[in-house]
């Protein structure tokens, strides 16, 4: 708001003082509001858009240091400059009035030139006290602005990260139907037992980009092996299973950290609690937790889809046999996590159920 001139509140007991202070100053272009005690005086304050107050010291009931200190108090008045109207000249007085926060004092009775020089001054710098704080106000609103036009930025770019990495993960079962799908569905999966599991938000946004990547090595798999409508026999699982090595590889070596959790995801999803997995039967906490995440997303996405080789089993039947494989097959806590949003998994799956990926 643009004042057209200064707003100065007199405060004072007597009539004779405000009517003679305003007699000085309202010649000089200053808008005068006066009160008649403290209360007033800052009832008064918290109505009208004051530049300067002329603060009586002696007054009934509350005295001008008692009112000085309360203004302070308020944070949007702790520049505004108070000066005190007093006839007391000991310096302690004084002392008091600067410790309560005033800025100046003009003794009783009044010299009208000091008077309207020291107003003069201290108006000024409240003028420029106002310029540097509206400054600083539309800096600040700037700074969210641009900083809320890169966060929108920011969502793009990873929101078209994250539909490049569904869409390129695709390429490994191209074959299957269901696939896009089934990326998804693991994806949002491991991210709802990563937060469970009070992961932190860089790991959980990590695990969500970088769990579609989990059966990449399914590329170098060849389609005899991967698209056989039966039970793999002993040579050809073995060819299988190298798909997590071949995933692992493709993903080596990167500098996006997402991009290497991926690859720990590719050499990990398959290992399990109890050390019977592959491709390296590594045991317990020696599965890092994103493999041992995803692996109970990928086993559940598997039971409850079809197959080549394979009708898709009941949810109910495939969570059960989820909870008896906890602590064989599945870490305990992540299973525990997994059924501990078992809401959330189920809306995810029918959210995303026969979902054609390029749509």
């Amino acid at each position: 708001m643009i004042k057209e001139k200064p707003v100065i509140l007199i405060v004072d007991d007597q009539p004779k003082n405000t009517e003679l202070l305003e007699a000085f100053l309202a010649p000089q272009g200053y808008e005068v509001v006066m009160a008649a005690s403290g209360e007033e005086a800052l009832d008064k304050l918290s109505v009208n858009l004051i530049d300067l107050i002329l603060l009586d010291v002696m007054m009934p009931g509350m005295d001008g240091f008692e009112v000085t200190r309360r203004i302070r108090q308020d944070h949007a008045h702790r520049l505004l400059p108070i000066v005190l109207v007093t006839a007391l000249r000991e310096t302690q007085d004084r002392v008091k009035g600067i410790e309560a926060g005033c800025d100046d004092f003009i003794s009783k009775p009044f010299d009208k030139m000091e008077l309207l020089a020291r107003v003069r001054s201290l108006l000024k710098v409240k003028a420029y006290n106002d310029l540097l704080s509206n400054y600083q106000k539309e800096l600040e609103s700037e700074v969210a602005g641009r900083t809320e036009e890169l966060k929108l930025a920011l969502e793009k770019i990873k929101a078209a990260s994250l539909e490049t990495i569904y869409r390129l993960s695709m390429a490994a079962e191209f074959r299957d139907d269901d696939t896009g799908a089934h990326i998804k569905r693991v994806s949002f999966y491991c991210a709802a037992v990563a937060r469970r599991m009070e992961l932190t938000g860089n790991d959980i946004e990590n695990i969500l980009y970088a769990a579609p990547m989990h059966d990449l090595g399914k590329i170098g798999i060849p389609d005899m092996i991967l698209l056989k409508p039966a039970r793999l026999n002993p040579p050809e699982w073995e060819i299988m299973k190298q798909h997590t090595v071949i995933g692992a590889k493709i993903l080596k070596g990167s500098d996006a950290e997402f991009i290497r959790m991926g690859e720990t995801i590719a050499l990990s999803h398959h290992e399990k609690w109890d050390g019977s997995g592959y491709p390296m039967g590594l045991m317990g906490k020696q599965i890092p937790i994103a493999g041992r995440i995803t692996a109970i997303a990928d086993v559940f996405d598997a039971l409850t889809s079809k197959r080549v080789y394979k009708e898709a089993f009941s949810v109910d039947m495939s969570l059960n046999l989820i909870r008896e494989a906890r602590g064989s097959y599945f870490d305990p806590d992540v299973a525990d996590a997994f059924f501990a949003v078992r809401d959330e998994i189920l809306s995810i799956r029918k959210q995303y159920d026969l979902l054609s990926f390029i749509e």
